[in-house]
C-alpha cells in the first residue's frame, strides 16, 4: 500500500474554499464533505482537508495562524508543463486569489503560484524531464 497524503487547512468559509478550489477543476470526495470539512482530491495520493476553524482547533491546541499575516507551510505541487502552470494561476485569480511573486523560470525549472482565500500559498513547479536523470 502506498502512503498518502492529508494535507489539513484551516478555511474561514467552507463553501467560498470550495467554490474557489471547483474553479480550479479540484474535485471533492462527498463521503468526507460535511458542513465542517471536505476532503478536495489532487491526485490518487494527495488530499488537502479543507477544515472550518471550529473544526481545525479541534485537531490542535495551538493558536490557528492567520495565514494572510503569516506563513506556517507552503503547499508545492508539480505541474504537467509551464502552460498548465500560467493556467492554473490564471483560474486562481479569476476565482478571487491572489499572486505573491512573479514566476520563476529557471531554464530546466519554471515556478509560479498564488495564495487561496484563506492566503495559503500554493506554489506549482514544472521541471524539465531531462533535468531529472
Amino acid at each position: 500500500m502506498s502512503t498518502k497524503i492529508f494535507v489539513n487547512l484551516p478555511v474561514k468559509n467552507l463553501k467560498r474554499s470550495i467554490a474557489f478550489f471547483t474553479q480550479l477543476g479540484f474535485e471533492f470526495n462527498p463521503q468526507f464533505t460535511d458542513d465542517t470539512a471536505t476532503c478536495m482530491i489532487v491526485s490518487e495520493e494527495i488530499f488537502v482537508m479543507l477544515l472550518t476553524h471550529e473544526k481545525f482547533k479541534t485537531f490542535t491546541p495551538n493558536p490557528i495562524c492567520d495565514a494572510t499575516q503569516s506563513t506556517e507551510v507552503l503547499v508545492c505541487l508539480s505541474a504537467e508543463s509551464r502552460e498548465a502552470i500560467d493556467d492554473q494561476v490564471r483560474k486562481a485569480i479569476a476565482a478571487g486569489g491572489t499572486t505573491h511573486k512573479e514566476p520563476q523560470d529557471h531554464g530546466f525549472m519554471y515556478g509560479h503560484g498564488f495564495q487561496d482565500l484563506d492566503g495559503h500559498i500554493w506554489e506549482l513547479v514544472y521541471m524539465e524531464p531531462s533535468a531529472i536523470d
